[in-house]
């Protein structure tokens, strides 16, 4: 009785398993260093990648309900995340209603921190969560979600999760020894 129990466990656990990873769907593209996951297909890719400019973007069902850019920038060795945060908030305080957030701690696949903030566009509520993360001591990613500010409430399971399975992807080295 008790081995049926346990095997009723472990497959009703495995079938919500799969179903959880139906939907998602791994961005990784030739013209990027970095790799995350999406973990619904109602994200679309708007702005791909190419040898001459890195940005990606993309919107959940609509730019209104969720955006996602993502930008590379690069810093002194010296700054922390706050002044790098500091940087960033100089470009958004020029936003109707601007109003600044806190600043959260952040662990994923890269360490760093979010900034979350609210502003007004077109008579209505937005808000902004920007996930920075550091690759070294000069790099940081900044992932950018922006969105109505009730939409980007509820999917944001969504973008921590996203943000969590941001990383540079592996470097493959060819085991093959050359031939003199």
């Amino acid at each position: 009785m008790n081995i049926v129990r346990v095997s009723l466990t472990l497959f009703v656990g495995l079938m919500l398993f799969s179903v959880s990873i139906v939907g998602q769907t791994k961005f990784s593209d030739p013209n990027v260093e970095y790799e995350f996951i999406l973990p619904e297909e109602d994200w679309k890719m708007t702005v791909t990648p190419s040898e001459y400019s890195p940005n990606v973007e993309y919107v959940y069902k609509d730019k209104r309900e969720g955006h996602l850019e993502i930008r590379k920038l690069t810093t002194d060795p010296e700054d922390l995340f706050s002044d790098v945060i500091r940087g960033e908030e100089e470009k958004l305080q020029f936003k109707p209603g601007y109003v600044a957030g806190k600043e959260e701690n952040f662990l994923g696949a890269m360490t760093g921190m979010v900034f979350n903030f609210e502003y007004v566009s077109s008579g209505r509520n937005y808000s902004g969560r920007y996930y920075f993360l550091r690759e070294n001591s000069t790099t940081i990613y900044v992932v950018r979600f922006t969105g109505l500010k009730d939409m980007l409430r509820l999917i944001r399971n969504q973008t921590d999760y996203i943000a969590r399975t941001f990383k540079i992807k592996e470097v493959k080295v060819s085991k093959r020894l050359k031939s003199n």
